[in-house]
């Protein structure tokens, strides 16, 4: 994906953008604000979104799961940035990921071998 409109490219600038405002004012910035409440406030909030999403998916429109989905993303990312992680910590694993067997493949792969 080196479209720069692509997927990947939009979170890793929203990402540079939620990092620039730790220690900003929590008046003027949401984002500022979730991190003056610090990593509690911030898993707390990715879970409320995890749960509206889902609800999302089960009853509302596709384009409410999105606009939910956005959210999720979002709070997810405030939260790397709190710890210190970034989207490429995040593509690195997944990158690992790819390809390998499943959990079910690799288990019935120790049992025949």
């Amino acid at each position: 994906m080196t479209d720069p409109v692509s997927g990947a490219s939009v979170l890793e600038r929203v990402f540079e953008v939620i990092r620039s405002r730790r220690g900003g004012d929590a008046e003027t910035s949401n984002t500022a604000r979730l991190f003056a409440k610090g990593r509690g406030k911030i898993a707390q909030k990715v879970g409320e979104e995890a749960t509206e999403a889902i609800v999302a998916a089960l009853v509302e429109t596709p384009e409410r799961l999105a606009a939910e989905s956005a959210d999720l993303l979002y709070h997810l990312m405030v939260l790397w940035a709190e710890v210190g992680i970034t989207p490429d910590d995040v593509w690195a694993e997944l990158r690992k990921r790819e390809g390998a067997p499943s959990g079910r493949q690799a288990k019935a792969d120790t049992e025949t071998g």
